[in-house]
């Protein structure tokens, strides 16, 4: 009668079901990648723990007694129960074969998950995204507080425990009402906004202090318009509409122009711009994965836009 309290290890299970399939203990331990030694005395094991013999051995053949045959669909199915788990513990361990809650800012958004999420159902089929669309902030606070795995933002972050992983740089181009003097012009001063009525993105929006930043340091005070918008598709609108005047990023450029009668223009080298990378959790134990994400996306993005992709190497 055997022990109740016994627990069989793993690899005793493992030897004896390789033993029953192969019926020989050298085919066994080749198939375990283990010594022939080290599967007989895990079978032993199993065996003396249970107080039973399931194996009877002879120097020609090994077979199965009555007691094995009864346990051996058991010991199979508690094999193959532990193989599935080691293989559905290496997809969980992997982000890019599951689910990743993704955050983007409003100004990248809209103007390149067309393209990503296209790609990445090619590239990355395993990978389920959830997308969430805010502010900077919120995002960075979603995203420290573990409701966010990954965000897309302007870099830097300025937080701590945050990895940044810059993945392209865009020009800054300025939107003008149409027929506007300065269209099409590919070498504006930045100092000229001073002079122009500049329409901003309300507070919270990183590309409202972009643009601020810009004027800064063309040592500018801009004249800031009235208007105020809480997209940037709202304040597209209202400078084609004679508003004022805004900088848009050369990825949002394609998609706004194509719907509005906006005037575009060039500014003069050194051209202001931004610089988009993947933010997530230092601690998130997954820097290769997110790494090898933000490769990607960089990748889909410079196929489609005129953006400078970033060295990840870097």
């Amino acid at each position: 009668m055997s022990d109740r309290c016994y627990q069989p290890t793993l690899a005793g299970l493992r030897a004896f079901a390789a033993v029953a399939e192969k019926q020989h203990f050298g085919s066994a331990a080749s198939a375990l990648g283990v010594s022939q030694s080290t599967l007989s005395q895990a079978l032993t094991a199993l065996e003396t723990g249970l107080q039973m013999q399931l194996v009877e051995r002879s120097t020609r053949r090994v077979f199965l007694t009555t007691e094995g045959r009864q346990l051996l669909p058991y010991a199979q199915a508690v094999v193959e129960a532990a193989a599935r788990f080691t293989a559905a513990a290496a997809g969980v361990s992997d982000p890019l074969h599951g689910s990743i809650r993704l955050g983007l800012i409003p100004t990248v958004a809209p103007y390149v998950l067309p393209t990503v999420l296209a790609g990445l159902t090619e590239r990355l089929p395993a990978l389920s995204l959830r997308v969430i669309e805010d502010q900077t902030e919120r995002l960075l606070t979603a995203l420290r507080e573990g409701r966010l795995d990954a965000a897309l933002i302007a870099l830097p972050a300025t937080t701590s425990g945050i990895t940044e992983v810059p993945i392209y740089e865009e020009d800054f181009v300025l939107a003008l009402p149409p027929g506007h003097p300065l269209s099409g012009k590919r070498r504006v001063p930045a100092a000229t906004l001073a002079h122009l009525p500049l329409l901003l993105l309300d507070e919270g929006h990183c590309l409202r202090d972009q643009a601020l930043d810009v004027c800064r340091k063309a040592g500018v005070r801009p004249e800031v318009a009235n208007t105020r918008a809480a997209s940037l598709a709202t304040a597209v609108q209202c400078v084609t509409g004679g508003l004022g005047v805004t900088l848009i990023p050369q990825t949002a450029v394609a998609v706004e122009a194509a719907r509005s009668r906006l005037g575009l223009a060039q500014f003069a080298a050194p051209r202001p711009g931004r610089r988009i990378g993947l933010v997530f959790r230092s601690s998130s134990g997954r820097e290769g994965p997110y790494r090898r994400l933000a490769g990607i996306i960089g990748e889909l993005i410079s196929h489609d836009q005129q953006v400078r992709l970033i060295s990840l190497s870097d």
